[in-house]
């Protein structure tokens, strides 16, 4: 009988300030953190090798938002923990979801706190729930942090859902217009050219090189669409690698008009994100290295050289100042709070403010991005017309 593999895991440690990763050998999630040899609160993640996330299942998305704002209401109605965690697991229909909630009421039930138990499952919880919990878990504030965290999330989905409403007009003109071309091309043109040949028209090299075009595409019109497709599908496999991601949305930035104001939409997220765990009680160091993994990759950089100057002792606002993460208001906002000792509050205000910035935004996607795009299939679908019908106002012209 072959024995037993022991399991590996994947963590990541906060020792002495900086955050590593390691991979372990350990019986369970619950041994990893006596494995490496430190506390389990600086087990910042566990992930077991060779065992999928629940986010990569399909139809197991762990629903983050929902979690914590009926954790929320259920702590906040006086039911202790470990009793509205199984109120949450009993009305769960998804089985990736209740595997998820059945691990972490097996930890508390070990006696592992809240925090510990949630970093545990990284493929459901983030870090950012996680540093929230640990900074609250013993000061009678959970419920009020996890409402904070709850509203944070909607604010986040109410955002994409805003710039997603905006982008999808655009993309249906690109889908019918790209129908229209297809179907030019690979059905009517062929025909078209057909009538031309038998006229022995002299055609202008521009409707040849079109009809030329059309025939080839004609005769091999899978060849043509195979060729889309695979196309499609290796954009779409570049996009999912994060260096080809950080670069398309860094180009995104440097466009004229649309360009800042992405900036500003991403900085906004930041300062939110980086407001609810100050006020959460997490210090500002550690903050800064949770939200890297929030903010957008073209700012990332910038996030953790902000970190290492905070690590130096300076102050918040003049890290921003040097990174370039600060907006002229964040900038005023941030030195008031560090006079007042209200960063977190006006981090928040900041974020607010800039919340206009997503309205703005769609409406200039509205005002430039569809007409761009319908002037665009207009004159590609016109231009294809024209040429096709080009000779025959010659050949009539001809005749008379």
């Amino acid at each position: 009988m072959r024995p037993r593999a022991v399991p590996q895991f994947q963590t990541r440690v906060l020792r002495a300030g900086t955050v590593s990763t390691q991979r372990v050998e350990a019986p369970d999630r619950a041994a990893v953190a006596a494995v490496l040899g430190v506390p389990p609160q600086h087990v910042l993640e566990v992930r077991e090798v060779g065992v999928p996330a629940l986010s990569q299942r399909r139809g197991s998305r762990f629903p983050l938002q929902l979690f914590s704002q009926e954790l929320a209401v259920l702590l906040d109605a006086g039911i202790a923990l470990l009793e509205a965690l199984n109120t949450l697991r009993e009305k769960e229909g998804q089985p990736g979801v209740r595997a998820a909630l059945d691990a972490v009421i097996g930890q508390i039930e070990q006696g592992q706190p809240l925090s510990v138990a949630l970093r545990q499952q990284p493929q459901a919880f983030d870090e950012l729930i996680c540093a929230i919990v640990a900074a609250n878990e013993k000061t009678g504030q959970l419920s009020v942090a996890l409402a904070q965290h709850a509203r944070y999330l909607a604010w986040v989905d109410a955002l994409r859902s805003r710039l997603v409403a905006a982008l999808v007009y655009p993309l249906m003109l690109l889908g019918v217009g790209g129908a229209v071309i297809l179907f030019l091309l690979l059905y009517v043109l062929p025909r078209f050219s057909g009538i031309l040949e038998q006229t022995s028209a002299d055609l202008p090299w521009a409707s040849r090189v079109l009809i030329e075009f059309g025939n080839t595409a004609g005769a091999h019109p899978g060849l043509v669409i195979g060729l889309l497709v695979a196309v499609g599908f290796g954009v779409y496999a570049l996009l999912r690698q994060p260096a080809v991601r950080q670069r398309a949305q860094a180009a995104l930035w440097t466009l004229p008009g649309l360009g800042p104001r992405l900036r500003v939409l991403a900085l906004a997220r930041l300062y939110r994100s980086l407001a609810m765990l100050l006020a959460s009680g997490v210090p500002a160091l550690a903050a800064l290295k949770i939200v890297v993994d929030v903010v957008a990759a073209p700012w990332r950089p910038a996030v953790q050289a902000a970190a290492q100057q905070i690590e130096r002792g300076e102050r918040l606002s003049a890290a921003f100042d040097a990174q370039d993460l600060a907006t002229p208001v964040a900038r005023r906002m941030l030195r008031v709070g560090e006079r007042s000792g209200e960063v977190a509050t006006m981090l928040e205000r900041a974020a607010a403010f800039h919340d206009e910035e997503a309205a703005r935004l769609t409406d200039l996607l509205s005002r430039l991005v569809n007409p761009a795009l319908m002037l665009i299939m207009g004159v590609l679908i016109g231009g294809i017309i024209v040429l096709m019908y080009l000779p025959i106002f010659q050949l009539v012209e001809q005749v008379q």
